[in-house]
């Protein structure tokens, strides 16, 4: 793509939206062109978030979504609209020539899965085997020039993030392993209902979609993707009363000798000189405060010599690292720029 990218941002009235409409406003390769949502257009970017008005792109309108005219003005889009939507569009769009980084799960499993997993049928499964996994640390070299992304959702990107090294490395295996998950409140999306309301979530606790959570089979793919081996899966996420911020704590069978330094010093190989992974030293634990508002994940890793079972636990922003800013991320690798420009990496504290 030559420089000054036309890209539109679809769902732009929505939490993910919103990260990417910020963000993308200081890149300087990337250019707001389109704005599109549903129930929220006709109005203008500055009337549906208004935290964003102080932007050049706050007096864009939010249109409706339509292949032609989003083809007709953009190059680059970024689909951050509900599971389901995204695919009704993203074939027409990428027929008109366009490069699409879908931030839901449209494009993270095969087709067959959907219909268990995400409750319909796809509607665009030629799309699928061509989609990159855009996980940049672990994919970068299919990234460039690629079509179609898959972005991650954010409690895999913490799971196949802290797990693939090792499982590749031989210190732990991948079956069967048991994912702990805990998120903010923004994870469930602005249109949330009752459920993650102030009165339903202020000092409260709760497991949900268990055992059928649709990042339990992405947890499996991205794995087995990354590392070239069958992995089986239990994740049990839970709501937590915060706002941003997920932790997972991944338990896994520890490899005989292995130890926790062993762990560490394999995470800290593999990320050697990546600007947006932490590998926290032994003693250390992740915080979500650290990360907050940045496009960071922490790693940490435990070896409980006792019971034989690693254990790896992972921190990042839902709505940057686990949404918005890996989205850009990957199309900085797309275009084939600095994976790391306009993404932040250093957090407001406390």
């Amino acid at each position: 793509m030559a420089d000054g990218v036309r890209t539109a941002v679809l769902g732009a009235s929505g939490f993910a939206g919103g990260e990417l409409v910020r963000l993308l406003a200081e890149h300087p390769r990337f250019s707001l062109t389109f704005l599109g949502g549903g129930s929220s257009a006709g109005g203008t970017l500055a009337e549906v978030q208004p935290h964003l008005r102080e932007l050049a792109a706050a007096t864009l309108p939010i249109r409706p979504i339509g292949a032609g005219a989003i083809g007709a003005e953009a190059a680059l889009v970024f689909s951050a609209m509900p599971h389901g939507e995204s695919a009704r569009i993203a074939a027409s769009l990428l027929e008109l020539g366009c490069t699409v980084i879908d931030l839901a799960g449209d494009f993270r499993l095969d087709a067959a899965d959907y219909p268990d997993w995400y409750g319909f049928d796809h509607p665009a499964p030629a799309w699928i085997d061509k989609a990159v996994y855009g996980l940049p640390e672990l994919f970068a070299e299919h990234l460039g020039g690629a079509r179609l992304v898959a972005n991650p959702g954010c409690f895999p990107t913490s799971v196949i993030l802290g797990c693939a090294p090792a499982i590749v490395a031989g210190l732990l295996e991948p079956s069967p392993i048991h994912v702990d998950g805990k998120t903010g409140l923004s994870g469930a999306g602005r249109g949330a209902g009752e459920a993650a309301s102030f009165a339903a979530s202020e000092d409260a606790i709760r497991p949900y979609r268990a055992p059928r959570h649709q990042h339990t089979p992405e947890i499996e793919r991205g794995l087995e993707l990354a590392t070239g081996q069958p992995v089986r899966a239990t994740f049990v996420p839970h709501l937590v009363p915060a706002v941003r911020g997920i932790v997972t704590t991944t338990y896994a069978p520890l490899a005989p000798g292995a130890t926790g330094e062993d762990l560490i010093e394999c995470l800290a190989a593999a990320y050697a000189g990546r600007p947006f992974v932490r590998v926290l030293p032994p003693g250390q634990m992740v915080n979500t405060k650290r990360i907050r508002g940045t496009n960071v994940i922490e790693l940490q890793a435990i070896a409980d010599d006792r019971t034989g079972t690693a254990i790896v636990i992972g921190a990042l922003d839902n709505l940057i690292r686990g949404a918005a800013g890996q989205a850009i991320q990957n199309a900085n690798l797309v275009v084939g720029i600095d994976e790391a420009t306009a993404l932040p990496t250093v957090a407001g504290y406390p």
